[in-house]
């Protein structure tokens, strides 16, 4: 489970360790989502290389969708999860010509920002299936990690309420929040609040390169 793991992080799971022991063994002779080697995937990189952080909730419950990055699929994937395709849509009403919104965002990833679900894993078919397991202890431990690393220098994005919850973590980060691109809330405020441009928009004000969303 630990194969992906970039030795910048070693501090952290090595201060999560009794924690982490505990998730493993209640995982043990479980079917998850991702499989094992993709549940740390978030952290392949080291803290340094992601200026901004987006925060989903879980998994995907479809093991063909699970990629070990929050909202990510697979490269090809035709139909896209919901609440993807509420973010293609955004992206597109935001930016408009300069992406192609075709949902492959694991490019993100490799560009610098932390895709990073509250809860690493859930069973196939079960959304919200280990929101007991304590990934979320361990998550918000990840984040003020990044946070110690990058200081002020980082923007973070966060959607709904269990991404919210992250905020008191984030005190010298840029923050931008709005409702989930669930199709339960996208229409509550989601759409329109033009988070990729406001990003960008951030990150120059800090002095740093802006992200190509290009997907």
């Amino acid at each position: 489970m630990l194969e992906s793991i970039h030795g910048g992080w070693d501090a952290l799971f090595g201060a999560q360790r009794k924690k982490l022991d505990q998730i493993q063994s209640a995982l043990l002779g479980q079917d998850f989502v991702p499989e094992a080697k993709r549940v740390f995937r978030a952290v392949e990189y080291p803290p340094e290389h992601f200026r901004v952080l987006i925060v989903g909730q879980d998994p995907y419950p479809n093991p063909q969708h699970a990629t070990g990055l929050a909202f990510a699929v697979p490269s090809g994937t035709k139909t896209l999860p919901p609440s993807l395709r509420n973010m293609m849509s955004e992206l597109d009403a935001d930016l408009g010509e300069r992406v192609t919104a075709g949902g492959e965002i694991e490019r993100w990833h490799h560009s610098g920002v932390m895709l990073l679900n509250r809860h690493l894993t859930t069973r196939p078919g079960g959304i919200g299936a280990h929101f007991n397991l304590g990934w979320d202890e361990f998550t918000k431990a990840a984040v003020e990690y990044l946070q110690h690393i990058r200081g002020e220098r980082m923007v973070a994005i966060l959607w709904g309420s269990k991404a919210q919850q992250l905020a008191t973590s984030l005190p010298l980060a840029h923050l931008i929040t709005s409702p989930h691109p669930s199709p339960l809330s996208a229409y509550r405020g989601f759409f329109g609040s033009k988070p990729f441009s406001g990003c960008n928009k951030a990150l120059l004000e800090l002095g740093e390169e802006p992200m190509d969303w290009s997907c």
